[in-house]
C-alpha cells in the first residue's frame, strides 16, 4: 500500500489544493491527516489562504481515502463539518512488518513515547519539523507542515511504501527518506 502522509494543513486552502495535486500525482492508495486540519491555534499566524470551509469543501469528496487523527487544534465542531473520522488519538498500522503508531505529537512524542516494541516507528506531526532518523529502540518520523513548515524547512508531505518514507516538497523533490 502506498500511503500519503501529511499534518497541520491549518485551515490553508492554498496548501490544501497542493497537498491534493500531490497526492493525485503520487497515486497513493490512503492519505493519512496527522491533525491540526481546519484551524491554525493561538500560537500560528494566518497560513498562506486561511480558508477552513474550502478545506473542508476539498477534503469530503475524499472521505473514503483519508484516514486522521486529532491535532492539538482539532475540537468537537471540526467533526461535526468534516465527514471522516478526526477525533482519534492516535491510529496504528503495520508498515514493512513494524507496527507505525501515528498520532498528532502533542501528547505522544520522543519526549512521551507511547507504548512501542523495540523497532516500532513513532509517526507524528505536530512540531512543524520535519524527521527521519533512527532512536535508541525505535524510528522517529515527521512529514513536516504543509502550511507552516518551521525551522527553515520547506512545505512538505511524506510518502510511505514498501518501507521506504521520503519526504517531499511540492516541487516533488525529496528531502529526507530512511527505510524503516
Amino acid at each position: 500500500m502506498k500511503w500519503m502522509i501529511a499534518s497541520d494543513i491549518h485551515g490553508s486552502a492554498y496548501y490544501c489544493r497542493r497537498l491534493l495535486e500531490a497526492y493525485r500525482k503520487e497515486q497513493a492508495d490512503r492519505l493519512l491527516l496527522l491533525g491540526d486540519i481546519l484551524y491554525h491555534g493561538p500560537r500560528n499566524d494566518l497560513p498562506r489562504d486561511y480558508a477552513p470551509k474550502e478545506v473542508i469543501a476539498m477534503l469530503n469528496p475524499l472521505k473514503n481515502e483519508i484516514y486522521a487523527v486529532r491535532g492539538n487544534c482539532e475540537a468537537e465542531v471540526d467533526q461535526m463539518v468534516l465527514e471522516f473520522p478526526v477525533m482519534a488519538d492516535y491510529f496504528i498500522f503495520i508498515e514493512n512488518g513494524k507496527a507505525v503508531y501515528a498520532t498528532h505529537g502533542h501528547i505522544y512524542n520522543a519526549d512521551h513515547l507511547p507504548p512501542m516494541k523495540e523497532g516500532d516507528v513513532l509517526l507524528h506531526g505536530h512540531t512543524h519539523v520535519l524527521k527521519a532518523e533512527r532512536r535508541e529502540g525505535y524510528t522517529l518520523l515527521n512529514p513536516g507542515s504543509v502550511s507552516i513548515p518551521k525551522e527553515g524547512n520547506p512545505n512538505t508531505y511524506a510518502v510511505m511504501e514498501n518501507g521506504l518514507f521520503e519526504i517531499r516538497d511540492f516541487a516533488g523533490n525529496t528531502v529526507r527518506s530512511i527505510s524503516i
